[in-house]
């Protein structure tokens, strides 16, 4: 008699899949920020693919350590940004927010102005995340105050349950 898998089988294979390429691709993020070392020290690099002219830096090696020095955090924080079961991950977005604009200024060449002046640029996004926030704390030490739930079925009524990768991606936009 040929033993059929149950859904919980299923769905604890996919979930281990997923888990173990989540796991992988944080475990080779120190290899990808060493990547800058592959890249000359010298204003031009050339490559069958593109021509890199550095202008502020004077060197392609040290433009494209700052690029990782910028990439490799933003990479890890939309990770986690994704993998993220707790009530309170949107937080994440000021952080990302700010590592694509540093990374922007540095592509873009202007080096002299990373760093400086961003807040401006995330006022908008705090004023929306951080209330939301706030809100749904409110709401739900709210409830943990009139029901005899624990913090995590709390968590996990707040948390929103897309079925797959786009439903997830359309989440969020």
């Amino acid at each position: 008699m040929k033993r059929e898998k149950s859904k919980f089988q299923h769905t604890d294979r996919k979930s281990l899949i997923l888990g173990s390429l989540v796991a992988i691709s944080i475990a080779i993020s120190p290899y990808f920020f060493y990547l800058y070392e592959s890249v000359p020290d010298q204003p031009t690099w050339n490559t069958f693919l593109f021509t890199y002219h550095s202008v502020f830096y004077e060197s392609a090696n040290a433009a494209f350590w700052t690029m990782t020095g910028k990439a490799i955090p933003l990479y890890l924080l939309i990770i986690w940004f994704f993998t993220c079961r707790h009530w309170w991950y949107h937080a994440l977005l000021i952080p990302m927010t700010m590592y694509i604009f540093q990374l922007i200024n540095v592509i873009y060449g202007d080096a002299s102005y990373i760093d400086s002046f961003e807040l401006k640029y995330f006022i908008p996004l705090m004023a929306f995340v951080i209330p939301s926030i706030y809100l749904i704390r409110a709401k739900l030490f709210n409830r943990i105050n009139m029901v005899n739930k624990t913090t995590q079925e709390l968590e996990d009524e707040f948390r929103i349950k897309p079925t797959g990768f786009i439903e997830k991606i359309k989440q969020y936009f």
